[in-house]
């Protein structure tokens, strides 16, 4: 065997999963914990919280792998993008789709590890979501309210797998994750807007126009909204809104950031969305632990 050789593809499929920018894993996790803190009243089953844990590891990997071969003959147009792996060349599209369906089969390995039925079920749909986001971008005005969704499905399946059932209180959390996810993603899309426009995809920022710093500051504040809600729904304490408080102030500084639309500034924000994760899961937890 090629050992050089194999470390080489191993490499080339790390970049492929995107393993070595572990920003969307994080976006991803976070509205995940809230739902598992949130249904388990703070105090999650290990099994389960490592099944998820290591599901959205999968799961976004090959949300990743699918992404790159439905945009490999866009991405090769965009600076940012055409030395990714599919779209260089350095790795075939039967070797990205086998890669796809053996993440998918690993993480539906370990959904059936938890034997609930409901979240064997959801698992159905949370796979079609994570393959076909992708091309929602050629039809969609804002296909970053679908990755909202994709990447929220991780709730209701939260929800299911602590209580056998998916309450109100969870579609609501799923619904705040949509405006978070439009928040960031329309900063993320900020940064290739003019490649964009020029090769076709449709994107918030294009659509939103002249109007997409407002319409950030306002999905942000419509997550911030719905999440309190569900808080004084449940009779949550203090602790729970000092979190959403830490939140709103990172989203402040999102937009002396973003305002100005220079592109790596926009990037920034995007990435500094993990401590609004962060921020929000930490008041949840604590509030737990406190009360």
């Amino acid at each position: 065997m090629n050992w050089p050789a194999l470390k080489e593809k191993l490499d080339l499929y790390e970049r492929l999963m995107r393993l070595d920018k572990p920003i969307g894993i994080m976006l991803l996790l976070w509205p995940t914990l809230w739902a598992l803190w949130l249904s388990a009243l703070g105090r999650p089953n290990w099994m389960v919280l490592w099944v998820f844990v290591l599901g959205t590891v999968l799961m976004r990997s090959a949300g990743c792998v699918i992404n790159d071969y439905a945009d490999r003959d866009f991405d090769k147009h965009v600076e940012r993008t055409k030395e990714r792996p599919l779209t260089a060349g350095k790795v075939t599209t039967k070797e990205a789709l086998a890669l796809f369906a053996g993440l998918s089969l690993a993480a539906f390995a370990l959904v059936l590890m938890l034997g609930k039925a409901l979240v064997i079920w959801l698992s159905v749909p949370a796979l079609f979501l994570a393959a076909s986001y992708p091309f929602t971008k050629r039809f969609l005005a804002i296909p970053q309210a679908y990755l909202g969704i994709a990447f929220g499905f991780g709730i209701p399946m939260a929800y299911a797998a602590h209580l056998g059932e998916v309450p109100a209180e969870a579609w609501w959390l799923l619904l705040a994750n949509i405006f978070w996810a439009v928040a960031y993603d329309t900063e993320y899309a900020m940064v290739d807007r003019e490649d964009d426009v020029k090769i076709g995809i449709k994107t918030s920022a294009i659509t939103f126009g002249r109007f997409d710093v407002a319409a950030v500051m306002g999905c942000y504040g419509a997550t911030l909204a719905i999440i309190g809600w569900i808080g004084w729904q449940l009779h949550r304490g203090p602790a729970f809104y000092a979190g959403l408080l830490v939140a709103g102030a990172i989203m402040g500084v999102h937009y002396t950031w973003i305002r100005g639309r220079e592109r790596m500034a926009c990037f920034k924000a995007f990435l500094h969305n993990n401590t609004v994760g962060a921020a929000i899961f930490a008041g949840i937890a604590l509030d737990f632990l406190i009360r």
